[in-house]
């Protein structure tokens, strides 16, 4: 139930009080919400719909935030339906005291927007305190000779009920000789005084017993009563007397402990004994008793505590001189207490907005503030402002408020955090302040687009990388915090094909890691240029880009490729003829090779591998021009053969080789006779059962050779060293090569062991060792001329038995050959152009049969396949400067199928010296042979 502004049913009297007193509170306090209330009512009880009144919907309460602001929180605001509520027990004689008025003022906050309200709630008094006197007996001394008519004051009741319900009468029970007055005091308080009637007479009745009663004006009322007990003495004439009745003080509320605040004094005529004054506080309440001392001798009135001029600003005290005879005189005494500066500004934040957004435009409310001080006058003068340098201002707001507002713009990133100190400064003098600190906190908006370390990146990357390895990382910062800082990375942009550009590079989309997908050709592809982009994950989401040269550097991956001479289409080589009277110095042809590589690795050098007449011709070294190093001689063959390795200047180096066919002749007619000298083909059938019959024949002297060995080990375990003199190492020799280990192209990858007996009349040939790399360029071949001389001597002495057969490993694939040197068909090889051992089988059993052919035409002198002398029957096949002395015996690299050896020399017959070639410029070496 809502309480009325005017309590139940007062009476006339009261009826006609409260709204005059109501008229003069509503005048004293415009533009608020006012209420009117019983004291004591039960808590969660309606005050009334605060809401309503203020004029806002209940729906936008919860976001509105109506609350109460106040120091004590006696009310509440009921969230859902507006009602200002008690939250708290309201004692009007609490709060208020003696004051006519009881008005609890607070604030009310509603936010979003911001409103303060002021709201008065009058608290109406109920009887609910009873009059009690101080004493529940009163003892008085009177003498006979008093005159009627005297007044003695009593000790009033006390009833801290306010208003008509407070103490309003006294009574006295009837009796003779006393009656009752009512007095009152400066500041309104009444008191009884008992009045003697008639004269006392000891000796008829020495005591006297009253009952005093005190009655407030409640309905019903209520009343508490005192005794009276007099008691008759002997007369004592004259009563002491103030020298004024009224004392005025003024004290400063800081005044210390023991302080003297007034002396009075008070005379008494009578002598002797009655004359003796004796003072003490009369009809005062416990607040002076608190802060104020009487000496009862000297009458001087001192401090006994600190006053607080905020709570009690006057005081009134009574004072009573009373001689021995209970003779009495009273004065009054008004100290006012003068207010000092010594309550400090209280500063108190009643709302607060953090965290505060970074984009906060200037003038947002960022906190509500409350100051207050106790003190009065200037020394209540509260101006607040804030310490040190701020992005922010304070605006007075409503009376005792002020609103905290930015002042400008806000940045996270620079400073996250801000701590406020507001300070509140009264006007007294000296002036006292207090300060009060806010944490704001700032809360992080994407304002900040990644930022990458460089504003370019370049990296460098070796071709023929491994795929899916890192070329680069690239790295981008945001300030902002959480996903607005979390950057992810993309390529967005590239030279390269879209299609093609998935297959070369990718971005790892959380470090920044770029990977290469490929292998990388230098010569196909040497820089490209991506568009990486860094996103961060706010909204909207802010990005930056940033460009990456990927420049691809080169490897000595690529060999020289000769380009002059070149092979005719059917892959023979051509001649360059040469004047027989070219003197020293004379320019014959010059090698012309390039390298696909750039840089050091496509630097090109030309050596001279082999050369029929070592010193007849020189080779630029840089330049690849061959020319005469000296005059052609009457021993010099009319054809020459060069063999050119082209390397380039990588680590390590790749090279290629080309055969130069040199003629010495005047003219063409004369070199053409022996360019176009050739055998007549041979009867396919008959070689072919040639064929037959020596691979037979060699089966079984293999198979023999293998048994004899088998047990020429076994012996040689058992027998001293010295019996096997050929396999020790001073009776052996070393064959040496022209061939570098290095050579790629061309190169013959093997070594040859030669051990003679040097006491014996046949030589045996033993093919010790067979070194498919680390061949030293000596190894290759040297001294062919004598090698041969020396084989055709003991070719007529050596016999089957002195023939070893020794187990070898199947050839090593990169035996590379030149063009010229390459097994095959005249013209059209059968393999890869880089000139490797055939790996088809018709190849290999042509070599294979073309290989025995030529060794039974060595063994009984006839030509078969055509050729000169010492030409192991391949001139016919492969021009006629293909020469034993240009070419190692391939037979030990032939190899039976269905065995593990390999054919060795078993008798043949070679001459030292090839035939001298024929007239011609560039022709063709060879004719294709039919197969």
């Amino acid at each position: 139930m809502r309480p009325r502004a005017e309590w139940s049913s007062p009476a006339r009297w009261r009826q006609v009080l409260l709204p005059f007193l109501m008229s003069l509170f509503c005048g004293a306090l415009p533009d608020q919400i006012r209420y009117s209330i019983p004291e004591e009512l039960a808590k969660n009880s309606v005050v009334g719909n605060l809401a309503k009144d203020l004029g806002l919907s209940v729906r936008d309460l919860p976001a509105r935030k109506l609350r109460v602001s106040a120091e004590k929180e006696y009310f509440t605001v009921n969230p859902e339906s507006g009602d200002l509520l008690v939250s708290d027990r309201i004692d009007r004689e609490q709060i208020c005291g003696k004051k006519s008025l009881c008005i609890l003022d607070f604030d009310t906050v509603a936010e979003n927007p911001l409103n303060i309200f002021h709201v008065a709630v009058l608290v109406q008094d109920i009887n609910d305190n009873t009059p009690v006197f101080k004493h529940n007996k009163i003892d008085l001394k009177i003498g006979e000779s008093t005159k009627p008519g005297k007044t003695f004051p009593l000790d009033p009741a006390l009833d801290s009920d306010a208003g008509p319900n407070s103490l309003q009468r006294y009574h006295l029970n009837d009796n003779e000789h006393f009656d009752l007055s009512e007095k009152q005091t400066p500041n309104g308080h009444k008191y009884p005084e008992l009045i003697l009637k008639h004269f006392l007479d000891r000796e008829k009745q020495s005591f006297h017993q009253l009952v005093l009663t005190a009655v407030d004006g409640g309905d019903p009322p209520q009343s508490g009563t005192t005794q009276i007990q007099i008691q008759v003495t002997d007369a004592n004439d004259n009563p002491p007397v103030f020298n004024q009745d009224i004392y005025k003080v003024s004290l400063q509320e800081g005044v210390p402990r023991g302080f003297s605040v007034l002396r009075v004094t008070a005379t008494d005529q009578d002598e002797g004994v009655n004359a003796e004054i004796t003072y003490s506080f009369h009809n005062v309440d416990e607040l002076v008793e608190q802060f104020f001392n009487l000496d009862k001798t000297t009458g001087e009135i001192t401090t006994k505590d600190y006053f607080d001029f905020e709570t009690a600003n006057s005081y009134t005290l009574s004072v009573e001189a009373k001689d021995p005879g209970d003779l009495a005189a009273h004065c009054s005494i008004q100290v006012e207490i003068l207010d000092e500066n010594d309550c400090a500004p209280e500063v108190m934040m009643t709302s607060i907005f953090t965290p505060l957004p970074e984009d906060s435009p200037p003038g947002t409310v960022v906190a509500l503030i409350k100051t207050r001080d106790r003190d009065s006058g200037e020394n209540g003068e509260v101006y607040c402002s804030i310490l040190g340098k701020a992005d922010f201002i304070l605006n007075s707001y409503s009376k005792n408020y002020y609103k905290l507002v930015t002042d400008g713009p806000l940045d996270r990133e620079e400073i996250p955090e801000y701590n406020i100190s507001v300070m509140a400064t009264d006007r007294g003098k000296p002036p006292l302040s207090s300060s009060i600190s806010i944490t704001l906190h700032i809360a992080d908006v994407n304002d900040n687009a990644p930022v990458f370390q460089q504003a370019s990146y370049v990296v460098h990357v070796a071709e023929n990388n491994p795929p899916a390895a890192s070329i680069a990382q690239v790295s981008a910062s945001d300030p902002d915090l959480g996903p607005n800082g979390r950057v992810s990375y993309s390529i967005v942009a590239s030279d390269l094909e879209p299609r093609a550009l998935a297959s070369y590079v990718s971005v790892s989309a959380q470090s920044g890691v770029v990977f290469a997908q490929r292998a990388f050709d230098h010569e196909q592809l040497r820089a490209f240029e991506l568009t990486l982009q860094a996103r961060d994950q706010g909204s909207p989401a802010l990005s930056a880009n940033v460009s990456l040269r990927v420049l691809v550097g080169d490897r000595n991956d690529n060999a020289p490729r000769v380009l002059y001479p070149a092979l005719g289409p059917d892959g023979s080589a051509l001649f360059d003829t040469v004047p027989r009277a070219a003197q020293p110095g004379y320019l014959v042809t010059k090698v012309v090779a390039v390298d696909a590589d750039s840089g050091h690795n496509a630097w090109l050098s030309y050596h001279v591998l082999q050369a029929s007449e070592p010193g007849l011709f020189s080779l630029g070294l840089r330049t690849g021009e061959v020319r005469t190093a000296r005059a052609l001689g009457d021993r010099d063959a009319a054809r020459q053969r060069l063999l050119v390795a082209v390397r380039d200047g990588g680590q390590p180096p790749l090279s290629a080789t080309a055969t130069l066919l040199l003629v010495f002749a005047d003219s063409l007619q004369e070199a053409l006779p022996d360019v176009s000298e050739r055998q007549a083909p041979a009867d396919p059938q008959a070689e072919l059962q040639f064929y037959l019959v020596v691979a037979l024949a060699l089966i079984s002297v293999l198979f023999l050779l293998a048994v004899i060995l088998a047990v020429a080990l076994r012996l040689r375990r058992s027998s001293s060293s010295t019996t096997w003199g050929c396999f020790q190492t001073n009776v052996c020799s070393k064959t040496e090569s022209g061939v570098i280990s290095s050579y790629s192209e061309g190169t013959l990858p093997y070594s040859y062991n030669l051990c003679a007996a040097s006491h014996s009349s046949k030589t045996d040939f033993k093919f010790l060792n067979i070194k498919p790399e680390n061949v030293p360029p000596q190894d290759l071949l040297c001294n062919e001329a004598s090698w041969f001389e020396s084989t055709s001597i003991v070719d007529s002495q050596m016999t089957s038995n002195s023939v070893s057969l020794q187990q070898q490993a199947p050839p090593n694939t990169d035996w590379r050959f030149s063009q010229a040197q390459r097994p095959g068909t005249s013209g059209s090889q059968n393999g890869d152009e880089t000139g490797t051992w055939p790996n088809n089988q018709f190849d290999t059993e042509m070599l294979q049969a073309m290989i025995l052919a030529s060794a039974s035409e060595a063994a009984d002198g006839s030509s078969t396949l055509g050729g000169g002398a010492g030409t192991m029957g391949l001139s016919a096949r492969y021009g006629p400067q293909f020469t034993l002395q240009h070419v190692p015996d391939y037979r030990q690299n032939v190899y039976i199928p269905g065995s593990n050896a390999t054919l060795t020399n078993a008798a043949g017959k070679r001459d030292g010296k090839a035939p001298a070639g024929g007239n011609g410029s560039k022709k063709k070496s060879g004719k294709k042979e039919k197969k």
